[in-house]
């Protein structure tokens, strides 16, 4: 029998990096959600981080209200992003690592070393009906502790994989499988992002417990090339693709 709709989440926050290199409202990362949508997008992802290098406090509340598709809202586990999250209420947020000084999000969350800090902001968003999900590393005490700190959902952090020498990448893939086992085992729902192109991304979409990938970057980058709306059908056919031998992958032949 086939596994369902492998969703896809499409990350704006980098049509926002290009606005923001010369100020003013264009490119509009919301015109660009839009076209998302009617590529095939089944979600939103937008990091509103501490400095706002990208994304703006009003695109948050544009892509909630204007978008029609689910938003997945990225944040660190601060009290500021608490309250914004809080006061925006979007469908799920994600807790990622942040900081200052990176270019982009570097490794997974460390929730086991500061499960007194995530576990109440995870609980405050869950008691105001926010899906939750934690951003971590494929490693078994990590997701142990995000089931321990409430969250319903982990995502798995790809980029070891898809940065990996094509002959490393057997070994990262199967530490992503056995991950996303164990987070099905303990009753988080699995997610993965973070550096999937159209040549990785078919073997992630092939794991039978993972429900959603989110991808950004790579697909803003060859938006400029193609356009967004080529560029995000090719990726759904990619995912597609893959997908399709996931039922004989779980049944083991």
């Amino acid at each position: 029998m086939a596994l369902p709709h492998l969703r896809l989440g499409i990350n704006v926050d980098h049509v926002a990096t290009v606005r923001n290199a010369r100020g003013g409202s264009h490119p509009c990362p919301v015109q660009a959600a839009l076209l998302a949508k009617a590529a095939g997008a089944d979600g939103i992802t937008a990091h509103l981080r501490e400095d706002r290098r990208h994304i703006r406090d009003a695109d948050i509340r544009r892509l909630r209200d204007e978008v029609g598709l689910p938003l997945n809202f990225e944040m660190a586990a601060t009290t500021e992003m608490r309250d914004i999250a809080l006061a925006i209420l979007p469908h799920a947020a994600c807790l990622v690592p942040e900081k200052r000084e990176e270019l982009t999000t570097e490794g997974g969350l460390d929730v086991r070393g500061h499960h007194n800090t995530v576990a109440p902001v995870v609980r405050s968003l869950a008691d105001a009906g926010i899906r939750v999900s934690l951003f971590v590393e494929a490693d078994p005490d990590q997701l142990r502790a995000a089931a321990d700190s409430g969250a319903a959902v982990v995502e798995l952090h790809s980029g070891s994989y898809c940065d990996a020498p094509e002959a490393e990448r057997p070994a990262l893939l199967r530490r992503l499988q056995t991950a996303a086992a164990l987070a099905a085992k303990l009753g988080l729902e699995c997610h993965i992002g973070h550096g999937l192109t159209y040549d990785t991304v078919g073997p992630v979409a092939a794991i039978p417990q993972v429900v959603e990938l989110n991808i950004g970057h790579f697909l803003i980058g060859e938006a400029i090339f193609s356009g967004l709306d080529p560029a995000i059908r090719r990726m759904r056919a990619e995912m597609n693709a893959g997908r399709a031998l996931a039922p004989a992958q779980a049944s083991g032949r």
